[in-house]
């Protein structure tokens, strides 16, 4: 098991965002997590990574515990551990957080230097490797304010593969770009898929989710509506509040 959430809650002063959440997710498997704006996706992606403090529940990567919960308290492991752990997955978000004033070789070497304390040598060939498999090379040089918003995200997908990690972890990926953009990065995430990279990823593209997903989550209120396969989820939902959700998307 890679991935082990469980009873997951975040609370926000007396407001309870997440509500109990179980999640497994196995090497390879790619969850695609679906639900309305204010459902809790965001949040519950934003505590698998810990940038945000669970209010309770448990998370193990690869059998090391990030947090569990003591007499009603979450602890988290010590700084060493957690370094171990966030050294596991990648993060892309939807606004790109690249850094403005390096170039894009800059920003795919950074981690792996400053981080991993890797060789320079080494971390250069490596990302010299990844510019290529996301068709960037001629850009190695270019600065963020230079690029696009479809290319701007896949040097941000290089940058979270540069620390080579067992999971990738995307918040609404393709939300900030225009139709045409979003196909360019939607075709790079479905190349990893196919090369049998973990992932869990927070979308609102449904055919996408349906192509490219193990498994659908439908999340709203802070919970676990439905889960399963894309046909079960997506195609043919058991949830009253999954069927209303998918079928106001359609008449958009």
């Amino acid at each position: 098991m890679l991935l082990e959430v469980k009873g997951l809650r975040k609370d926000y002063g007396k407001n309870t965002v997440l509500r109990s959440i179980d999640l497994e997710v196995e090497k390879g498997e790619v969850i695609s997590v679906l639900g309305p704006s204010g459902s809790g996706k965001t949040t519950f992606l934003r505590c698998m990574t810990m940038l945000e403090d669970a209010s309770g529940g448990s998370m193990r990567f690869n059998g090391m515990t990030a947090f569990e919960e003591r007499d009603g308290k979450v602890v988290y492991a010590h700084k060493k551990e957690l370094q171990k752990i966030h050294s596991m997955y990648g993060l892309v978000f939807q606004s790109f957080n690249l850094f403005p004033h390096r170039t894009v070789m800059q920003n795919i070497m950074d981690a792996p230097l400053r981080v991993q304390k890797r060789d320079r040598a080494q971390a250069e060939e490596e990302a010299k490797a990844l510019l290529e498999k996301i068709g960037m090379t001629a850009r190695a040089n270019a600065y963020p304010d230079q690029l696009s918003g479809g290319q701007k995200q896949r040097v941000a997908i290089a940058r979270a593969l540069a620390m080579k990690p067992d999971m990738l972890f995307f918040d609404e990926p393709t939300s900030a770009l225009d139709p045409e953009l979003t196909a360019e990065v939607l075709k790079m995430i479905r190349s990893l898929a196919e090369e049998k990279m973990t992932m869990v990823i927070v979308t609102h593209e449904i055919p996408f989710a349906r192509s490219v997903s193990s498994r659908v989550i439908f999340m709203d209120k802070g919970y676990v509506i439905e889960q399963g396969s894309p046909a079960d989820v997506i195609d043919n939902p058991s949830n009253s509040r999954t069927r209303e959700f998918l079928k106001k998307l359609e008449e958009e």
